[in-house]
C-alpha cells in the first residue's frame, strides 16, 4: 500500500478555508476530500474571477445561498458575468450523495434519483449524479463559464493545490491537451468526495441527537414529528426514520413531485436576453417533463412531468448565518420563511386564487396560480386540516434539523 504524503500547505488550507464548523471539532479530510474542498471554495475557477462552488452553496447557510437580499427576492443568483442569472434558486449541496441514477421505478411509477432540480445531472455518465452535477456549475454561461474543460483544467494545474491533484489522481494527471475529459470527471468526482465527506455531512443536528437518545426533545417539537410523520404527511416525501442499516434519516426520497408553486415575480431569469431566455417574462420552468422531452423522451414519458422538481432533503433546512438570515424555499425561491411554506402546503387547496380577488393577500385570502397547473400533488398536500398551532409545531420540529449543535454536558 502506498502512503500518500499531503504537502504541509494543503494540510494548513484544509482548516483555513470557510467550511463548516462544528461541535465536536475539526473534520479530518482523505486527500481525495481534502482535494474537492480546495476545488470547491476555488473562486479563481470561473470567467471573470470571483465566483466558487461556495458562493451559492455556503455552509454557514446550509450550503445554499448565503446572500438575503438575493434570497428576499427573486433568489436565483447571478453567475460570474454580471447580469447573467439562473432561474433557480441554489439547492443545498450537502446530503445528496446517495441520490442514486435517474431511472424511472415501475413499481412506485416515479421517478428516482439525478441531481439538479429536473435530474439533468443523471449519473448515467460517471455511474454517480452527485460528481455531474459538480461539473455543471463550471461550463455554463450562467454561472462559472469556463469556456470549456481545458481552461478549467489550466486552472487548476495553476493552483496551489496542484500537487495535491496529482497526488490523489496519479502523475501527469493534469496533462490538458491528452487526458483534458478524464481530469475534467476527476474534477467532478473530487468535489462529489468533499460533498460527501463529514464535514458536509456531519449528522450532528439536535434531531441526530435525540436519535441517540443524547437530547430530548420539547413538547411542540414532539408534537411536530407526529405532524410530520402523520397528519401533516411530510414524511411520505421526507422520511424520517433511520435506513435499514441504521443509517440516518436523509430527509429525501429522491422523487419529483409538483407542489404547485406559484412562478416567482422576482426571478431575474424572466429579464434576461432571448438568448439565454427567448420566452421571457412567459417563461415557464417545466422541471423534470422539460429535462426528458429535451433528452428525446416520448410525451407519455415527459408530459406527466412536467412541472415536477426534485424533492429536497429538509437537513438544514433552517441552518443560516444568523437568527433573522432570509432563506427563500421552494425551486424558484418563492417562500421566504418556513411558516409561509408550511402554510402553503396546508391550504394551497382552500384558499382562493388571487388572481380572482380585487383584494388578493397570498398566504392570507389566497394563493397564486401555481406555475404549472397540470400533475400536481393532490395526495400529500393541498389541504391538510392543520391547525396554526399545528403548522408551528411542524415548522419547531424542522428546526432540530440543523447541524451545528452542541449537546450540554
Amino acid at each position: 500500500m502506498h502512503r500518500l504524503f499531503i504537502p504541509l500547505l494543503a494540510i494548513i488550507t484544509a482548516f483555513s478555508l470557510s467550511g463548516p464548523s462544528q461541535a465536536s471539532g475539526k473534520t479530518t479530510l482523505s486527500p481525495k476530500e481534502l482535494l474537492g474542498k480546495q476545488l470547491f471554495f476555488d473562486a479563481k475557477l470561473s470567467v471573470p474571477e470571483g465566483q466558487s462552488c461556495a458562493s451559492c452553496h455556503a455552509p454557514e447557510a446550509g450550503f445554499t445561498g448565503p446572500h438575503e437580499g438575493i434570497n428576499k427576492a427573486g433568489a436565483a443568483y447571478e453567475g460570474a458575468t454580471k447580469g447573467r442569472f439562473g432561474n433557480r434558486k441554489p439547492p443545498t449541496s450537502s446530503y445528496g450523495g446517495d441520490s442514486p441514477v435517474l431511472r424511472f421505478d415501475r413499481k412506485e411509477k416515479a421517478w428516482v434519483g439525478g441531481m439538479f432540480w429536473d435530474g439533468r445531472a443523471t449519473g448515467r455518465k460517471l455511474k454517480d449524479p452527485l460528481a455531474e452535477q459538480a461539473q455543471g456549475p463550471f461550463l455554463n454561461p450562467l454561472e462559472q463559464n469556463i469556456p470549456d474543460a481545458r481552461t478549467l483544467c489550466m486552472a487548476v494545474k495553476d493552483s496551489t493545490y496542484a500537487s495535491l491533484f496529482e497526488q490523489v489522481w496519479g502523475k501527469g494527471s493534469l496533462d490538458c491537451d491528452r487526458n483534458v475529459s478524464v481530469t475534467y470527471d476527476r474534477i467532478g468526482k473530487s468535489i462529489a468526495a468533499y460533498e460527501r465527506s463529514k464535514e458536509a455531512n456531519p449528522f450532528r443536528s439536535k434531531y441526530d441527537s435525540w436519535l441517540g437518545k443524547k437530547v430530548k426533545l420539547t413538547d411542540q417539537e414532539l408534537q411536530g414529528l407526529k405532524l410530520f410523520e402523520g397528519k401533516g404527511k411530510c414524511a411520505e416525501c421526507h422520511p424520517s426514520k433511520r435506513g435499514p442499516n441504521g443509517t440516518p434519516p436523509l430527509f429525501t426520497d429522491f422523487t419529483y413531485d409538483n407542489l404547485g408553486i406559484p412562478k416567482n415575480p422576482e426571478n431575474p431569469f424572466y429579464g434576461m436576453p432571448a438568448r439565454w431566455n427567448p420566452e421571457g417574462a412567459a417563461f415557464v420552468d417545466t422541471g423534470l417533463g422539460g429535462y426528458l422531452k429535451e433528452a428525446g423522451y416520448k410525451p407519455s414519458q415527459y408530459d406527466p412531468e412536467t412541472g415536477k422538481f426534485k424533492v429536497p432533503t429538509l437537513r438544514n433546512v433552517d441552518r443560516r448565518p444568523s437568527p433573522g438570515f432570509v432563506k427563500a424555499f421552494g425551486h424558484n425561491g418563492y417562500f421566504k420563511s418556513l411558516e409561509e411554506i408550511v402554510h402553503f402546503y396546508n391550504t394551497r387547496d382552500v384558499l382562493g386564487r388571487c388572481e380572482k380577488l380585487s383584494d388578493p393577500r397570498p398566504g392570507e385570502n389566497c394563493w397564486p396560480e401555481p406555475e404549472v397547473p397540470a400533475n400536481l400533488n393532490r395526495e400529500e398536500l393541498g389541504n391538510l386540516g392543520l391547525t396554526g398551532k399545528e403548522e408551528e409545531a411542524i415548522v419547531a420540529f424542522m428546526r432540530t434539523l440543523s447541524d451545528g449543535y452542541s449537546v450540554e454536558k
